[in-house]
Parts: structure tokens; C-alpha cells; sequence
């Protein structure tokens, strides 16, 4: 315990705690709860880390500020994990050596070296999903460019129930009004080889709206995708593509900020609310991918209005009054 927990008997923000190694029953299940939410709320268009922060207005875990904010986002990487499992075979670019598979490329050289080349690749490389890969890296560029350098100003002012209702009202009504735009257009995209690296770069400029909370990752690129003409599926099938090196990196810059030195207590509540995460994810990226064959994401944007609007009542009338 730290100083300044003596005093007071209760746990201080900024400060690491010292001891208490064990995970109790109230934690464990605060920590199911969080990872639960984080589970639900990072694929559907509701935004996950302002569904975190709010519950965390009422639900505390007993732990330091540097850790929680450590913790709001490497729990998306147990999300995340959960898309590498359902289409790691969409993803995955390498295989077997198969001879009689349909050849990757238009014309094969007349050049003997770089035919051979092309036959190799032929052999153990899916040359479409290779350059899928390089479309995801190039919609992550807007991000490393713009987004990381505000990172820590955002964190530190934006995190809080007054930004994430406003922009959880916000994009309640964009998505309302997007979806009613959509519905007298033709996407000129509905699979994946058909979007362009163009299109990529767009997808990575409304993605970097997100960097503010109450926004929705997922949500502002799939609104991206829908405005440049992508089919509602397939702006989601991407948008669960494009989360794998956004959250793997940005999980990566978190911890060696915390700097690596967790108590089995910390170990444990970020091993439990990634694991939840994920177990969580897998049902709700099954239950979109399946909502969205006869359904647009107006609810979603309803869903938005209102619970912006509770919130704010909330604590402008009862919760900071």
C-alpha cells in the first residue's frame, strides 16, 4: 500500500499499487463486466473506449491511472484477436507449396529470373492478399501521422462523459442521415479486391476522427467506406481488417509507456478482460455480419442519440450535482 493510501485508506490515481497481489471476487467480476463491454461495444458502431470510460464513472476498478489507461486499450487487442480467428484465412497470404493453383499474375515474364520468381510466388503466396495487407498499412498512415502526435493532449483532456455524449450524439445523427443518403445509391465496391488504394487512404482519414473519444473506430470507418462507395459489408469486413495493426500497435505503445513492470494483480485483470474480449467478440462480429444483411445502422445511430442524451442529463442533473 502506498503512502498516501495509509492516510486516506483508499487507492490514489498516479500511483502504482504495492502488494495486494490477489485478485478478489468483486475485481474479477468488475474486470468480466469491463470485458464484456469492450467485447460488444468494439465492433458494433457505438463506440467501445466511450461505452469504458463512462462505465467507468460507475464501476471503478482499484487501480492506478496510469494502468487504467494502459488497460482501455490493450483490452481491445483480446477484440481484435478474435477477428485474426474467424478469417484468418481471408487474411493469411502464405500456404502450401500447390502447383495447379490459379497463378497471381496476368502475363508471366519473358525474363527466366523473375518467371521463376513469379512461379514461387505462385506456389506459396496469394499475391491479392499481399497487397490487401499493403492497402490495411496505407489506411493506418492518417493515424501514425496525425493521430499519435495528440495522443497523450486527448487522453488527458478528452477522456471524460462530457466529449463522449456529445460525439456519441453527433454520430447518432450522422449515421441516421448517412443512412438515409445511402439508401438511393449503388455501391460501386461489394469486395474486397475492389477497393483501391485510393480508397484505403480515405478509409485512414475518417478512421483518425476516432482518436476522439465517444466517436467509434469502427463507426467512423465504416461511415468513410459507405461515403467512397463501398457496400455496407464490405465497409465492415474492412473495418474489422484494418483493427489488427491498429490495436496490435497501439496496444504495443501502451505498455512500454507503462513500462512493463505489472503486479500479478495487473497481469491477471489484463489477461481476464482480454480473454473475455475476445470470447465476447466472436458473437458480436458473427451477430453484425449477419445484422447488416437485411439491416442498415440506423438503430445504431438511435441508440447513440439516446444514450448521449441520458448521459449528459445524468450528470449534469444527479451525477455532478
Amino acid at each position: 500500500m502506498s503512502e498516501s493510501e495509509k492516510k486516506t485508506g483508499l487507492p490514489v490515481f498516479g500511483e502504482r499499487p504495492e502488494g495486494e497481489e490477489k485478485m478478489d471476487i468483486l475485481e474479477f467480476l468488475k474486470v468480466v463486466f469491463f470485458g464484456i463491454v469492450e467485447g460488444i461495444t468494439e465492433w458494433l458502431p457505438i463506440s467501445s473506449t466511450g461505452h469504458m470510460i463512462l462505465v467507468d464513472e460507475f464501476v471503478k476498478l482499484d487501480v492506478s491511472r496510469d494502468f487504467w489507461n494502459m488497460f482501455l486499450v490493450v483490452i481491445q487487442l483480446g477484440a481484435v484477436l478474435a477477428v485474426v480467428v474467424l478469417d484468418f484465412k481471408k487474411l493469411w497470404p502464405f500456404h502450401g507449396k500447390d502447383p495447379d493453383r490459379e497463378s497471381n499474375w496476368n502475363y508471366i515474364s519473358q525474363n527466366p529470373r523473375l518467371a521463376k520468381l513469379q512461379g514461387f510466388a505462385d506456389s506459396y503466396v496469394n499475391m491479392n492478399k499481399i497487397v490487401l495487407w499493403m492497402k490495411i498499412m496505407v489506411s493506418c498512415l492518417p493515424a501514425i501521422i496525425i493521430g499519435l502526435p495528440f495522443n497523450d493532449w486527448i487522453e488527458a483532456h478528452l477522456n471524460n462523459y462530457w466529449v463522449v455524449s456529445v460525439m456519441l450524439i453527433v454520430y447518432g445523427v450522422l449515421f441516421i442521415v448517412i443512412e438515409r443518403y445511402n439508401k438511393t445509391r449503388t455501391p460501386r465496391a461489394v469486395r474486397l479486391g475492389e477497393i483501391t488504394f485510393k480508397d484505403a487512404l480515405l478509409i485512414g482519414v475518417f478512421q483518425v476522427l476516432a482518436i476522439v473519444p465517444g466517436t467509434s473506430r469502427s463507426g467512423a470507418t465504416i461511415v468513410g467506406g459507405i461515403l467512397i462507395g463501398m457496400s455496407r459489408k464490405l465497409a465492415a469486413e474492412y473495418t474489422f481488417f484494418l483493427a489488427i495493426p491498429v490495436m496490435f500497435g497501439a496496444s504495443l505503445l501502451k505498455v512500454f509507456s507503462f513500462g512493463f513492470s505489472f503486479t500479478g494483480r495487473e497481469v491477471a485483470i489484463l489477461l481476464v478482460g482480454m480473454v473475455v474480449a475476445f470470447g465476447v467478440s466472436i458473437l458480436a462480429i458473427k451477430f453484425l455480419m449477419s445484422y447488416i444483411k437485411k439491416h442498415d445502422f440506423t438503430v445504431f445511430g438511435w441508440y447513440r442519440i439516446v444514450l448521449g442524451i441520458l448521459v449528459l442529463g445524468y450528470f449534469l442533473t444527479i451525477g455532478r450535482g
